[in-house]
């Protein structure tokens, strides 16, 4: 029997992965949980959007804009979808003066939090298999004799 949580737990959650997601060397699972938990949160009416911000770093281009998310007590940011710049209101650029509200969530527990929300599993990494297969060659017994006469022979 699974407890259901609330908007705030889940927000905290969302807060902790995406944190981590930041710095870790493989973070794929962890933005992936991010978009799917803010995508149902948004579909069930928990989080609602906001509107549309500048990114800080945008990619590949002069200018990019996020989604502002509203969810619990925290805000998000994550890619826009072609109707979003249509339906929402553009913001401008980053107020850099607000922050969210600090957190103190193991992120062991916020996986798992959004892991049973959303049903996403981490990929198992497979062992890379090699064709080639080293064999054994002996050393010869006496490496400097050569039964050679000369270096031309």
């Amino acid at each position: 029997m699974t407890v259901a949580k609330s908007d705030s737990d889940i927000a905290q959650a969302i807060f902790t992965v995406n944190r981590h997601a930041k710095t870790a060397p493989d973070n794929h699972y962890l933005y992936a949980l991010k978009k799917e938990a803010l995508n149902l949160m948004i579909e069930k009416k928990r989080a609602a959007k906001i509107g549309l911000h500048f990114s800080k770093n945008p990619q590949k281009s002069q200018q990019q804009s996020s989604v502002l998310v509203k969810c619990g007590n925290y805000y998000f940011h994550m890619l826009p979808k072609k109707e979003d710049f249509s339906s929402l209101e553009h913001l401008g650029h980053l107020d850099d003066t607000y922050r969210n509200p600090p957190s103190r969530m193991n992120l062991k527990v916020a996986k798992e939090i959004l892991r049973t929300l959303t049903g996403l599993e981490p990929q198992k990494k497979e062992a890379a298999v090699s064709n080639f297969t080293k064999t054994y060659q002996p050393r010869q017994l006496d490496r400097f004799y050569s039964p050679k006469k000369s270096y031309f022979d």
